[in-house]
This record gives C-alpha cells, structure tokens and sequence, in this order.
C-alpha cells in the first residue's frame, strides 16, 4: 500500500474519516512522544501530554493551514501544552504554599491566644516543602528509622537520610539569617 501523504490524509480527516487520522496518529505518535519525553524527562508526563496533544491536533485539525509541515504544528501545540502544564503546576504550588503559610500563621496566633508556646521554629519548619517536612518530622518528632520512613513513603533509606539533613540545614540556614538581622 503506497504511504498517502500528510495533506492528503488531512483533508480525509477534516472531511470526517477518522481512518485517516488514526493513520496520522500512527506516522507521528513516536515523533511526538520522543519530543515530550526530552522536554519533560518524564515517561507518564510525556505519555499524558503526547495523547493530550493528539487529542487537540484531531479537535483543531481544521485550523491546519497546511503552510508548515503537520509535525511542525503539531510540535507547537505540545510545546504549549507542556507550557501550560508547568504554568498550572506553578499556580497550584504557589496556592499551597500560600495556603500552608496562612494555616502556620493561624496554629500561632490561636496557640497564642491559648496561653500556648508556638516556636518560630515551627512556623519556619511549616515552610518547608512537603517532601522534605514529612520525613523530618517523622524521624525527630516520632523516632522513626530511615528505613521505616523509607518504607512508609516509598523512597529509598539514603533519599530519607538526604532530604532530613538538607531540610535540616536550610533551617538552620534561616535561623542564622534571623540571628544576623535581629528578627
């Protein structure tokens, strides 16, 4: 069977034979696919994002103007799809974290109110990113080993014992800074 080109297997799908685009989802899905999988560096992100572009490319697949390659205009929408993700994930981590600061910000001011000693080493300690709060507070608040944290969140012992010690350090870190500006 000859390999019908890309604008001729456009025009069929534009016309509604959804053959010809699953035929064009076949020739450029592993181009696609590699694509993301450099940009990200992530095989289900690269996966999500490849079917994610697919899907817009068969939705928009009219808007095709047929000035460029297909796999040129194909690469921009993934690219900006993949702008969009990393757009999204920052506006959500910004969420929390200022979600995380207001909650840290309440416990003091009602442990206060409580007659209650709230340190500023816990509200520096809620600063902290999950990943890294997590097994601090798991291994010197409750004693628990490297390896049953380990266990527990489904990271290796050794990245336990980094992410203690590193957490550790940026407090430490914060805490020198606060020594040396009076606050």
């Amino acid at each position: 069977m000859e390999q019908e080109d890309d604008v001729s297997l456009i025009k069929k799908a534009i016309s509604g034979n959804d053959d010809a685009f699953t035929l064009l989802f076949q020739r450029y899905y592993t181009f696609l696919y590699k694509y993301l999988l450099k940009l990200t560096l992530n095989e289900d992100t690269s996966s999500e994002l490849a079917q994610e572009t697919m899907v817009k490319c068969y939705r928009n697949l009219s808007s095709y103007k047929g000035d460029g390659k297909f796999s040129t205009w194909m690469i921009s929408i993934a690219s900006r799809q993949y702008i969009d993700t990393i757009r999204k994930k920052d506006r959500e981590k910004k969420k929390i974290t200022k979600i995380m600061h207001t909650l840290s910000r309440q416990l003091n001011w009602n442990s206060k109110n409580n007659g209650m000693d709230w340190s500023d080493t816990f509200t520096d300690f809620n600063q902290l990113e999950v990943e890294v709060r997590t097994p601090i507070l798991l291994r010197h608040y409750y004693g628990y080993t490297y390896e049953e944290i380990g266990t527990m969140l489904g990271i290796k012992p050794g990245t336990v014992k980094s992410r203690v010690h590193n957490g550790i350090k940026m407090l430490r870190k914060e805490w020198d800074c606060d020594e040396h500006t009076g606050t």
